[in-house]
């Protein structure tokens, strides 16, 4: 049991190394922010995972799920609305974007409202 723990802290840590590492390498704003919410969440996920099978616990597992059904149904959200009001208040993408769907979207429905 105690290698199904060390493996998943392992992985987990490399998740978070991994989202940490995009938040640095990324270009822009919304890349950076795509790689903190996805491999942070899937490293904190196997962390606690790992956390939930060391202590074994009916409460630690329920306590690990908890948090994890938390962050998952969270962290989109957030990441959804932080993008958004960086958008709003002018933040650029990066040139090699390829183009910009929220600008379009706009543009459409403020000819359909004409």
């Amino acid at each position: 049991m105690s290698i199904v723990v060390a493996v998943l802290m392992i992985l987990g840590s490399f998740f978070a190394f991994v989202a940490a590492l995009g938040v640095n390498r990324m270009p822009d704003f919304y890349m950076r922010m795509h790689a903190a919410t996805k491999a942070g969440a899937f490293g904190a996920a196997l962390m606690l995972s790992a956390a939930a099978l060391h202590f074994g616990s009916l409460r630690a597992v329920i306590t690990a799920l908890a948090i994890i059904v938390f962050f998952y149904l969270t962290t989109p959200v957030a990441a959804q609305t932080i993008a958004e009001a960086a958008y709003r208040k002018g933040e650029k993408l990066w040139p090699k974007s390829g183009r910009d769907q929220l600008a379009e979207d706009e543009a459409t429905q403020s000819t359909k409202l004409r």
